[in-house]
């Protein structure tokens, strides 16, 4: 336990605090690995979402006349 208290009195404010990626860059590596989770998220909603609507636009569309297909 003495060396978990040298370490507080050490650190001060900064104990129990996550340090940043880089000393330039106030991100931390949980708020690193978030934003790269929320962006796969959306890169799979948005190819999702393209796809229903090239679904809707091939097979859709041409059943009620929209965008002829030759």
């Amino acid at each position: 336990m003495g060396e978990s208290k040298r370490r507080k009195e050490q650190l001060g404010e900064k104990y129990g605090k996550e340090p940043p990626i880089f000393p330039w860059l106030p991100i931390t590596k949980t708020q690193a690995n978030q934003f790269v989770q929320w962006t796969t998220r959306g890169a799979w909603g948005g190819i999702v979402l393209l796809i229903i609507f090239w679904l809707v636009v091939r097979f859709v569309g041409p059943a009620f006349g929209w965008w002829q297909v030759n």
